[in-house]
């Protein structure tokens, strides 16, 4: 049982820790990424705000290469 709390505490603390980098990242970070974005509606980013939850580790790495090349 204590394996299985400590799994799902890990499991929850990613998916804060996505959620709030993914409101961040689509709310003002992903046009760092694509130029395209800077006129999005908000129904686009609604829609890859589940995605960047999930894959925000990948996309924080983007920004930090990024950032460190321009």
């Amino acid at each position: 049982m204590l394996i299985a709390s400590a799994v799902l505490v890990a499991c929850g603390l990613y998916l804060v820790a996505g959620f709030v980098f993914g409101v961040m990242f689509v709310w003002a970070l992903v046009s760092r990424l694509d130029a395209a974005t800077r006129s999005a509606l908000w129904t686009f980013r609604l829609c890859i705000l589940p995605g960047c939850i999930a894959l925000w580790p990948m996309l924080f790495a983007l920004l930090l290469r990024k950032g460190r090349h321009s």
